[in-house]
């Protein structure tokens, strides 16, 4: 690491709900710059005015905050490169795509959407599939290489619409070492025209990436290993514009990839296959459609992260439990990996598992109110904390809270009547009928003398007391599950126990 103050973005388009993928991104952005004491900025890239979806940005910041993973600087906190979204930097980019046409690195272009379709047509007739506007194309069309310099000017004078593109060289070979990948070269002849301006005024991603990159001063840049081909016209733009020296050192991170491993992970895989792979519910205002996410599926902040984080990258130990602390004190770039990680969304449960055991159960009962809530129930928090801890072991996501110990906080409305019928008799109904009363008189209802009472009338009824905990625990629960039985009666409490013996009496009959 060099002498230069660390600075990292994480640079979202508001387009829609936060993939795994962009997540993960954000993530080492920010375990980088927290592991070398630098600095984390979010900017929202939202010069595709298109593509814009409104509810995108706050959920984006939403998202990052659940997540743990606070920005220093970012259009909800302000900072001293302000403003950090792109929409707002517009007067900023012309300058800029100008400066570069008068150094002969970029040209007007005029070309209308129809002129354009015609050349797309002409080049699929030659046998070219997939026509780009490149270095030979560029030769045909309407552009200040190709116009002369007063129809230029004209066109300019009347405001003809226009784009400004790169002028990509014909045969030259470039290189920059990437932070994961090592030395990597590109031929510009394989890279067509990039559109840095558009008609609208709005600048690109490439234009807007590496002005605002070089104005915010940005020291490393973390993205997805799909950006490898957009590398080449970025790498021009900082040496044509005179920035070469505080070009950001660069990481393209691997893809996550599916299950199976064939293939980037998306939405529709999380949809098929029946997991969310965005980190948060996103409702698509166009469509209304619902995207689940992993917070809502139950899962912990930490333990998402957690996950994330050993998606591409290890430090080597073995170790796989790794509080945000140990991840900041431990995260090494060279540790990361270049080939794609595998979502196994069995291991996501796992992770999640190993959290909700060491969560305080306060937080988890807070964490389960919107469940009980939507059950209609509204029991003290010490007492769904004391629940909590119970059947914690047993759940892999917050919301198992409720389905392993429902009955914590409502009766059972049936009785698993197959597994006590069979062997019920008077006599166990007799039992059942002089415990209560006996329970009613116990001053300490708590484990112990529950349990006494319990076995010491068994004996005096010649009764083993193994043949009456399952038909006491169907009385309780409904079913043969839950914590040991004894439990589940100190912690619903004398009346409700009681209570709930006599209702399953009426039905064992």
């Amino acid at each position: 690491m060099d002498h230069k103050k660390v600075r990292v973005r994480f640079a979202p388009s508001p387009t829609g709900g936060l993939h795994l993928g962009g997540v993960r991104t954000v993530l080492f952005n920010y375990l980088f710059a927290r592991h070398h004491g630098g600095e984390f900025v979010l900017r929202i890239e939202d010069t595709d005015q298109t593509r814009y979806v409104p509810g995108a940005e706050e959920y984006i910041i939403e998202c990052l905050r659940w997540c743990g993973l606070e920005a220093d600087e970012g259009p909800h906190k302000g900072g001293p490169f302000a403003p950090y979204r792109q929409s707002e930097r517009k007067a900023l980019y012309r300058q800029y795509a100008e400066q570069l046409v008068q150094s002969g690195h970029a040209y007007y272009a005029f070309d209308t959407p129809e002129e354009l379709e015609a050349m797309r047509e002409v080049e699929r007739a030659r046998g070219n599939h997939s026509p780009q506007y490149n270095h030979s194309i560029r030769r045909s069309m309407r552009n200040s290489l190709t116009l002369e310099a007063a129809e230029v000017k004209a066109l300019l004078d009347k405001g003809a619409p226009h784009v400004i593109r790169i002028k990509m060289p014909e045969n030259e070979e470039l290189h920059f070492t990437d932070m994961i990948r090592g030395t990597v070269s590109f031929q510009t002849g394989t890279v067509d025209d990039k559109v840095l301006l558009k008609a609208d005024g709005m600048p690109t991603y490439h234009l807007a990436v590496v002005v605002d990159d070089y104005l915010m001063k940005i020291s490393h840049a973390f993205r997805g290993e799909e950006w490898l081909p957009s590398a080449p016209v970025h790498i021009l733009l900082w040496k044509y514009l005179g920035w070469e020296k505080e070009m950001p050192e660069w990481a393209h991170l691997p893809l996550i990839l599916k299950p199976d491993g064939n293939g980037k992970l998306s939405k529709r895989d999380g949809d098929r296959l029946g997991f969310p792979v965005y980190a948060m519910n996103w409702t698509d205002p166009n469509t209304n459609e619902l995207t689940k996410g992993f917070r809502e599926n139950g899962f912990l902040p930490e333990a998402f992260i957690n996950m994330l984080a050993m998606l591409g990258w290890n430090d080597g130990s073995g170790q796989e439990i790794f509080s945000m602390e140990e991840l900041i004190g431990k995260f090494s770039i060279e540790r990361v990996h270049k080939g794609g990680a595998k979502f196994d969304y069995d291991k996501a449960k796992w992770f999640n598992h190993q959290y909700i055991q060491k969560t305080d159960n306060a937080r988890l009962a807070e964490l389960l109110q919107p469940v009980l809530q939507e059950k209609g129930v509204a029991p003290e928090p010490a007492y769904v904390a004391t629940v909590a801890g119970l059947v914690k072991e047993r759940c892999h996501f917050v919301n198992e809270i409720w389905d392993h110990g429902f009955f914590f906080f409502i009766r059972p409305e049936k009785y698993d009547l197959d597994a006590v019928k069979p062997k019920w008799s008077a006599e166990k109904q007799a039992f059942f009928e002089e415990w209560a009363n006996v329970l009613n008189g116990l001053e300490d209802f708590s484990f112990t003398p529950i349990e006494e009472s319990f076995k010491q009338l068994a004996t005096a009824k010649s009764i083993k007391p193994g043949e009456l905990q399952l038909p006491f625990r169907i009385m309780l629960c409904g079913g043969k599950f839950g914590p040991p039985v004894f439990t589940i009666a100190e912690t619903i409490g004398k009346g409700e126990t009681v209570e709930r013996i006599k209702l399953a009496l009426a039905a064992f009959q």
